[in-house]
């Protein structure tokens, strides 16, 4: 396998919010960047999304370098072939596992042996996943947080033949974008997921039951345990869809305690998404 001091290309798979925030950091940390998703118009809005989140840190004096530069290492692309001399991938298509398992079986063809294949998943098996390779043991899942130019954590999850070494560059890429990490096996939901999807869909159920009203169900959350948001608040930032989705997935594999809420699954059916559609459990410009 290649060391990081080999890594100078990375390639991403995926335009969406996950994705194109891991295209700009490797970009600022110095990589230079191929992300690749299946239709044009999704990676031209992922550029836009990078122009965009790269002005507002450079009008905070939030950047080493100018935007232009940081952009210069980016490039867009509709065809996976692209990333063929990629150093390093990192997956951030759709949370589908079937999906995700054929991108692997086509990156594992693609690029050479000794690439490592990394997954931003948040809830699916890297074992299963890694299982499309004839690489498993330089499969590693490296999840990184939403926002990712915000955020300052990766979550690194260890599959059942990834090899240390994988392990320890996945730690090594995450610090080198200015992460710090924490490490997971490969159990569902991992580390984040499995703690947050109960406590975001109770909250969801607090509030519909009456509870209290959506302002003071946040706030209390927020002064009674010094969480920056509160449940209602962080899940329309993360996307009401992903956390149904993540939920659904920890449901089928830990049972009842992981059953989304129903208001949550009304919201998702509604197009209520949260931040990125306008309207969640709040409203937005």
């Amino acid at each position: 396998m290649r060391s990081l001091s080999d890594v100078e290309t990375v390639g991403v798979v995926g335009a969406g919010t996950m994705g194109n925030g891991i295209a700009q950091v490797a970009a600022a940390a110095g990589y230079d960047v191929v992300m690749r998703d299946i239709e044009r118009s999704f990676v031209d809005d992922g550029l836009d999304s990078i122009d965009d989140s790269l002005s507002r840190l450079a009008d905070e004096d939030a950047l080493s370098e100018s935007p232009e530069t940081i952009r210069g290492r980016l490039t867009g692309t509709t065809d996976l072939g692209d990333l063929a001399d990629a150093d390093l991938v990192v997956e951030a298509a759709v949370e589908d596992v079937d999906v995700k398992r054929e991108i692997f079986a086509d990156l594992d063809e693609i690029t050479d042996d000794d690439v490592v294949l990394a997954t931003n998943t948040s809830t699916l098996s890297i074992t299963t996943i890694a299982a499309a390779t004839e690489r498993p043991e330089l499969v590693v899942g490296v999840h990184f947080m939403n926002p990712v130019p915000i955020m300052d954590g990766v979550e690194v999850v260890v599959g059942e033949h990834t090899a240390d070494e994988v392990t320890a560059l996945a730690h090594e890429f995450a610090a080198d974008l200015d992460k710090e990490t924490w490490e997971s096996d490969d159990k569902p939901g991992f580390v984040t997921n499995r703690v947050l999807m109960p406590w975001i869909n109770e909250g969801i159920r607090a509030f519909d039951e009456g509870v209290a009203t959506r302002d003071d169900l946040d706030r209390g959350m927020k002064l009674g345990t010094n969480v920056p948001m509160g449940p209602l608040e962080l899940a329309d930032h993360i996307g009401l869809d992903i956390c149904l989705d993540a939920s659904q997935t920890l449901h089928e594999e830990l049972g009842d305690r992981y059953k989304p809420a129903y208001l949550l699954k009304r919201k998702v059916d509604a197009g209520k998404l949260g931040k990125k559609t306008g309207e969640g459990f709040y409203e937005y410009e």
